[in-house]
């Protein structure tokens, strides 16, 4: 379904299909408004989306199943190496988005407000991941009180890894 061979893929009911997350989830945010995953001011929206790149940019490249399959199966790298690997990448920019969390007064129970945004759906799958390799998140206070609060929510908890046959 994906010319790539990767997910995810959105089929839409008139039989045409959909590639890349974010592309899915702005269209979704669009076709789908309420509730919103953007806020109705530039300002925020900017705020949100930079947030949201911070993880789907910054970490997601280099930390994919796929990365880490090349990293073992092509350059021989073992668990250890693949797991420091892991945790340098998701430190750099967790290290600077719990920064910038902490010190904005735009966050509040979530990443932009009193509601999930888009930053909270990168940010939810990306806390996932570390869980996946067994990442201490005591140095992200904030990224880790923002996650409690995302998985109360039952379509963020049922959607998790653990809940969804197809993820490995």
């Amino acid at each position: 379904m994906n010319p790539a061979g990767l997910v995810p893929v959105l089929e839409r009911k008139d039989g045409t299909s959909m590639t890349q997350s974010l592309a899915i989830i702005e269209w979704l945010d669009e076709e789908y408004p309420r509730p919103a995953l953007l806020p109705r001011d530039a300002d925020g929206r900017a705020r949100v989306r930079a947030l949201a790149y911070m993880v789907a940019c910054e970490i997601h490249p280099l930390n994919n199943l796929r990365v880490l399959g090349y990293l073992a199966d092509s350059l021989g790298a073992d668990e250890d190496f693949q797991r420091k690997w892991f945790i340098h990448w998701v430190s750099e920019t967790f290290d600077v988005l719990e920064a910038t969390l902490a010190r904005d007064e735009d966050t509040g129970d979530f990443c932009h407000g009193s509601e999930p945004s888009l930053a909270d759906v990168c940010l939810y799958a990306q806390v996932w991941n570390n869980k996946r390799f067994d990442i201490d998140l005591s140095s992200w206070p904030t990224i880790t009180r923002i996650f409690n609060a995302l998985d109360a929510i039952p379509a963020f908890h049922s959607a998790a890894p653990p809940f969804q046959p197809d993820a490995s």
